[in-house]
């Protein structure tokens, strides 16, 4: 199987709720902590002190013991530390999410399923422990647990959980749908297309992530010196992969389309993310973007993993320290946006950004979450005359969305994706050149974006917009004309 194949439907899927449909899973096992109605002829006797476990520090403290020993590679000696824990603060909201977080960070479902899941309340304990809860029976392809975790957490009633939990939903039908082998009931696996050649239905159906190592405006210009910063050996590598678009209607069918706004943004954040690395003296990066080769882009409906982060990096060869994954919603006008960074050397998740926009504070908000990242990853920009100087346009949005689309007729170019899915809407490309003066980087992207259209005899780019007037665009303007 392709990378992250389950996560690509064989069909479109509408969550359960919506198709006014249930699944009938077993009850769930009594639990353990039930408790009797009190004798009415005897006072209670006053509960014990929770015991403390063994080592110094209480319960905080050996949960950092097991973080420890994560750290020296010895997980059958977390879980030991874990299960002492719970068995006197099982209870306890705080030590479930950090067991269940540790445990998946850390590639673990099935022991978050067997130490976690008999402990879990919804209603004492909250979401965070159950969305663990989710991805792992998800991971271990166990869709009716999953189908109760899922509907005591949209018991909750909050609205502010309402989307992730329709990306969860899709999953779960697609898996109850397909079977545990990830195909239909006596069916095969969906033929599609083999690398590097036509359609083929002998071949396994399969995404592919394309790496792109350069910001996209600046293929076709790398004879052009000055534009790019010369790099040191050695520096820190970051994988930033494509977004995922949980609760997606007819995610199938939408994947299939040439392009549209969710999906142009799913590639364009990682890509302008990964171009501004292109500009650290102590960083490099990549954008990972998923396609099904010589048919159409791929997407995800549902947050990468663990195990999804690992398979990117052994399979890349491209020796990451760090990767970024996340998710994009699009309800009611808004977006919002969930930035997970993931660490390679322990795959665990070291920090998550989170955003929320509308059109008409979608810039604003870009800058805000931007100089906060920059700020994170400690950016630190090459000294004056050693490349171009980084600044992306004050049109944050448009500029992300025209990325995206520039990678589309730089992919059917390379005929990576076929010819019908050139296609850059016009208000798009208008929106851009209406910014394209502000910067260099927004002048070379419509640069590229027009020199690519025209190539490819796509309509509404015949005269480009007014560009900055520097050296580094005139040389490029040169370039892409002759």
């Amino acid at each position: 199987m392709g990378l992250l194949d389950r996560f690509v439907p064989q069909r479109p899927v509408r969550p359960p709720h919506a198709q006014g449909k249930s699944v009938s899973v077993p009850a769930p096992a009594p639990r353990a902590d039930v408790r009797l109605p009190e004798e009415k002829t005897a006072a209670p006797a006053p509960a014990p002190e929770e015991p403390a476990p063994s080592a110094a520090g209480g319960v905080l403290g050996r949960l950092k013991d097991a973080r420890e020993a994560f750290a020296r590679k010895d997980p059958a000696g977390a879980v030991a530390i874990y299960e002492e824990v719970l068995a006197v603060a099982g209870d306890r909201a705080d030590v479930l999410v950090s067991i269940s977080g540790e445990l998946t960070a850390n590639g673990c479902p099935r022991q978050v399923i067997d130490l976690v899941a008999p402990h879990y309340d919804a209603q004492r304990h909250g979401p965070a422990t159950g969305f663990s809860l989710l991805q792992a029976y998800i991971a271990v392809r166990e869709p009716e647990p999953a189908q109760h975790v899922l509907d005591l957490l949209y018991a909750l009633n909050r609205p502010d959980l309402q989307e992730r939990l329709f990306g969860f939903s899709n999953v779960i039908a697609d898996m109850i749908s397909l079977g545990a082998d990830g195909t239909p009931p006596g069916a095969s696996p969906e033929a599609g297309s083999a690398a590097g050649g036509p359609p083929d239905a002998a071949q396994p159906r399969k995404i592919e992530m394309a790496s792109i190592s350069k910001p996209i405006w600046f293929y076709g210009l790398e004879d052009m010196g000055g534009l790019l910063p010369s790099k040191a050996e050695n520096l820190r590598r970051v994988a930033f992969a494509q977004l995922a678009v949980p609760g997606l209607a007819d995610f199938a069918e939408v994947m299939k389309r040439p392009e549209e706004e969710l999906g142009r943004l799913s590639r364009g954040i990682p890509l302008w993310l990964a171009e501004t690395l292109s500009f650290s003296t102590s960083w490099t990066g990549i954008a990972a973007v998923a396609t099904l080769r010589r048919e159409h882009y791929g997407l995800f409906n549902a947050e990468w993993t663990h195990d999804n982060v690992r398979q990117l990096v052994e399979t890349s060869g491209d020796g990451f320290d760090y990767v970024f994954t996340g998710a994009l919603w699009h309800k009611d006008e808004a977006f919002e946006l969930l930035l997970n960074l993931w660490e390679v050397k322990k795959f665990r998740m070291r920090k998550t950004f989170t955003l929320r926009w509308t059109p008409a504070t979608a810039d604003k908000a870009l800058a805000e979450f931007y100089a906060q990242w920059r700020a994170f990853m400690e950016f630190k920009a090459f000294p004056v005359g050693e490349g171009m100087a980084y600044e992306p346009p004050q049109n944050l949005l448009d500029y992300i969305e025209a990325l995206g689309a520039c990678l589309t007729l730089f992919l059917v170019e390379k005929q990576v994706l076929p010819p019908a899915q050139a296609l850059v809407p016009a208000e798009l490309a208008a929106r851009l050149g209406a910014g394209a003066a502000q910067s260099d980087v927004a002048s070379l992207l419509t640069l590229s974006l027009h020199a690519r259209a025209r190539r490819l005899a796509l309509p509404g780019f015949e005269s480009l917009p007014p560009l900055a007037t520097t050296t580094a665009v005139d040389q490029a303007r040169q370039i892409v004309s002759s």
